[in-house]
């Protein structure tokens, strides 16, 4: 029975989202309430022990956003350094003007990963679109073959690395070190944006040759004040701050005595809030007052960059009030129960879980955190696991099969002109190679560490 109200959960979900039009944040909302009736939990709890419905979706929108709200607010204020400073813009033309023209679907590849470490999926798409339209004018080379790339890039750090809000989510549900976390998303992460990017797009490419659309290229290709945009190190080092800092207290973790004082240094500048903190203020001096902007447009930059985050919150609070429910229904204990003895892998489980809820929802990020509450008492319960690379198969299922109850599948569709069929060609498929791919890199790394 409470395997079929799970199922019956993501189906009501699917049908409120996609058929009734509703907010994602309102549908998860109502799923939680009616999974929270269906299993028989109190409406009014009497405490901790017995938490009633309205108390397990205040505690967990609560202990996700009390985390995730301060990291998301941050990592978006230094993705808003970064593209009023010019900042992405110099780490593409230096590496473009390394790899060479021939070799330039390669050279976004690298764009997207780098620059899509501190920002969103669609804020790097939209910031850097508009070097895919020049390139591909000044070429002739298909649009298709030049974008996917950079999309593999963006679309990979974004499922996979932390510190985006869904895979500090799942890292902070999993308890995994983030740190370890980071690392072993780039040695996942790369061969499979190269797998997805610059090998699938060379070849989709070569079939479907699309130019610039005219509007868009009226809207992002026009000439521009000149301006001198920062130096390539500057800039790299700035986005790479929160990344190194995280890195060095897993690293201090493993070194340094528990007692000692230069552990909780180095534990303390390490957390991700500390590290996105530091690399913010960071950012305003290097990409800000250093080149030239004042106080006040610094102060207008952070503030204009805040208000589109406000949805993404409150799904990703959503999310974690309806993963509290499956809990405190014991839904997921039962779950766990039933995966241990039927022997299942916690990290295929994972994936798979993601995978149909991505498939049904389009959401990557209401699937990882659902997938995330749902394996999590598994994981705790099975020896052995692990949960850092627990977090990347998640990850990895959330990505799957994007298609058109995706809002992405659209924006891709609209800025490079193409038709439904060729956007399933061309992003449905860039989207599920990346989860299979990393689904694979990830169960042969489990196989050393």
């Amino acid at each position: 029975m409470l395997i079929l109200i799970v199922l019956a959960a993501i189906v009501a979900l699917l049908l409120l989202i996609t058929w009734a039009k509703l907010n994602p944040f309102v549908a998860l909302i109502i799923t939680a309430i009616g999974v929270g009736l269906a299993t028989g939990m109190p409406l009014i709890g009497d405490g901790a022990e017995t938490p009633g419905i309205i108390d397990s979706i205040k505690a967990g929108m609560g202990n996700t956003l009390g985390f995730l709200a301060i990291v998301l607010a941050l990592g978006t204020m230094l993705g808003k350094m970064m593209a009023e400073s010019g900042g992405a813009e110099r780490i593409a033309q230096t590496l473009i003007s390394k790899f060479g023209q021939k070799n330039v679907h390669w050279a976004m590849m690298f764009v997207g990963f780098i620059v899509g470490i501190p920002v969103f999926f669609q804020v790097g798409f939209v910031l850097l679109i508009p070097l895919v339209f020049t390139i591909a004018r000044q070429t002739g080379m298909s649009l298709v073959k030049i974008g996917i790339p950079l999309i593999a890039g963006l679309s990979v750090v974004h499922g996979l690395v932390p510190p985006h809000p869904a895979a500090m989510a799942a890292v902070n549900i999993f308890q995994a070190d983030v740190g370890i976390t980071i690392l072993y998303s780039i040695i996942v992460g790369l061969p499979t944006a190269i797998l997805a990017g610059p090998v699938y797009g060379k070849f989709i490419g070569a079939k479907i040759h699309k130019s610039v659309p005219k509007e868009m290229a009226e809207q992002l290709t026009e000439p521009k004040d000149v301006k001198e945009l920062p130096g390539f190190f500057n800039t790299v080092f700035t986005v790479m701050v929160p990344v190194i800092l995280m890195l060095i207290s897993s690293i201090a973790e493993l070194v340094l005595p528990a007692d000692s004082f230069g552990f909780s240094v180095f534990k303390f500048i390490g957390d991700p809030i500390t590290a996105l903190l530091i690399a913010t203020v960071y950012s305003f001096f290097s990409l800000g007052f250093f080149r030239g902007f004042n106080r006040e447009k610094v102060l207008k930059f952070s503030n204009d960059c805040l208000g589109p985050t406000a949805s993404i919150l409150l799904v990703i609070g959503a999310g974690g009030a309806f993963n509290k429910v499956l809990l405190d229904s014991g839904i997921g204990d039962y779950i766990a129960e039933l995966a241990q003895q039927a022997n299942v892998s916690p990290i295929l489980l994972g994936w798979g879980i993601a995978a149909m809820i991505r498939i049904a929802t389009g959401s990557a990020t209401v699937s990882m955190m659902t997938a995330a509450g749902i394996v999590a008492p598994i994981a705790a319960l099975v020896p052995g696991v692990n949960v850092e690379l627990l977090v990347l198969a998640t990850g990895a299922g959330s990505l799957i099969l994007s298609h058109v109850n995706d809002a992405g599948f659209w924006m891709i569709k609209e800025y490079f002109g193409m038709t439904v069929k060729e956007t399933l060609m061309t992003w449905t498929a860039l989207e599920t190679i990346i989860s299979v791919a990393a689904l694979v890199f990830i169960v042969i790394l489990d196989l050393f560490v």
